[in-house]
C-alpha cells in the first residue's frame, strides 16, 4: 500500500471516530440528592439538641418525606443549643414522648415562607402540632425586615436565615418556642376558707340571728333574773317567820 492510500485511510478513520463521538449524548449532571433536614442543621452547626430531638421523635423522617414528596415545602424555626440550655433544668425530661413530638412540631410550618411573606401571613400560623388560640397559637409580627414570633407563653425574634432554597426555609431563634397546650401556667388552688378550727368571729352587726344565737341569748339573760326572784322569795319568807316569833 502506497503512502497516498494509507493517508486517505487514516483520514477516513479519524472522520468516523469523530462522528461517533459527536453522536454520543452529553452525560447528564449528577443528581443533587433528596433534601435532608438534619444534614442542613448539621452543616449550620449549633443545633445538636434540636437534631437529637428530631431523630428521637422521628419528626426528622416525617419532614424529609414531606420535603421530597410534596410541593408545599416547610418552614422551621430552629432553636439553638443555647436556647435549649436556657430552659429551666428538667424541662425536657418532664415531658412525655407525645409532648416532645408536639414541641418539635410546634416549630414547623407545613409550607415555605420567605422573609417578605411574613408580612402578609394570617395569624395564628398553623404548625404541624396544630393551631388554635388555646392550644398551639403561633403569631408573627414584623417591623421592616425584623420578624418576631410569639406563642402566648414566650416570644423570640428571628435571628437570621440559616437556609433557604425555595422549598425549605430554616430560621434561627434564640429561644425554644413554648406552646400553651404543654406549658400552660398552673391555675392556683383556691385559698382555704377563713376560720377553720379557730374561734368563730363575733357576729357582724346587722347579721340575722340564728336559733342557736337566740338560745344562747335566752340562757345568758334568764340566769340572773331567776336568781333575783329566788332571793326575793327567801327574804319574804324570813320576814314572815320573824314576825311570827
Amino acid at each position: 500500500m502506497d503512502f497516498g492510500h494509507a493517508f486517505a485511510l487514516s483520514l477516513s478513520l479519524i472522520a468516523l471516530l469523530s462522528s461517533a463521538t459527536l453522536a454520543q449524548p452529553a452525560s447528564a449532571p449528577a443528581p443533587t440528592g433528596p433534601t435532608n433536614i438534619t444534614a442542613v442543621l448539621e452543616k449550620a452547626g449549633q443545633y445538636t439538641m434540636l437534631i437529637r430531638l428530631m431523630k428521637a421523635t422521628q419528626v426528622a423522617d416525617q419532614m424529609n418525606q414531606q420535603l421530597n414528596n410534596s410541593a408545599q415545602g416547610l418552614t422551621i424555626f430552629a432553636p439553638t443549643d443555647n436556647a435549649f440550655s436556657s430552659l429551666k433544668p428538667g424541662t425536657l425530661n418532664s415531658l412525655t414522648d407525645q409532648q416532645k413530638v408536639s414541641l418539635i412540631q410546634f416549630h414547623i410550618i407545613p409550607s415555605f415562607i420567605s422573609v417578605p411573606q411574613f408580612q402578609t401571613v394570617t395569624n395564628p400560623l398553623r404548625t404541624q402540632a396544630g393551631s388554635g388560640e388555646d392550644q398551639f397559637p403561633l403569631n408573627v409580627t414584623t417591623s421592616g425586615n425584623q420578624v418576631n414570633v410569639s406563642t402566648g407563653i414566650n416570644d423570640a425574634p428571628v435571628a437570621n436565615t440559616v437556609y433557604t432554597d425555595g422549598q425549605l426555609a430554616v430560621y434561627q431563634v434564640d429561644k425554644v418556642l413554648l406552646p400553651i397546650a404543654i406549658f400552660r401556667p398552673a391555675v392556683p388552688a383556691p385559698a382555704p376558707a377563713p376560720g377553720g378550727k379557730a374561734k368563730k368571729k363575733k357576729k357582724e352587726a346587722g347579721a340575722p340571728a340564728t336559733d342557736a344565737d337566740a338560745t344562747a341569748d335566752d340562757s345568758a339573760t334568764s340566769g340572773p333574773a331567776v336568781g333575783t326572784a329566788a332571793a326575793a322569795v327567801f327574804a319574804a319568807f324570813m320576814l314572815v317567820v320573824g314576825q311570827g316569833l
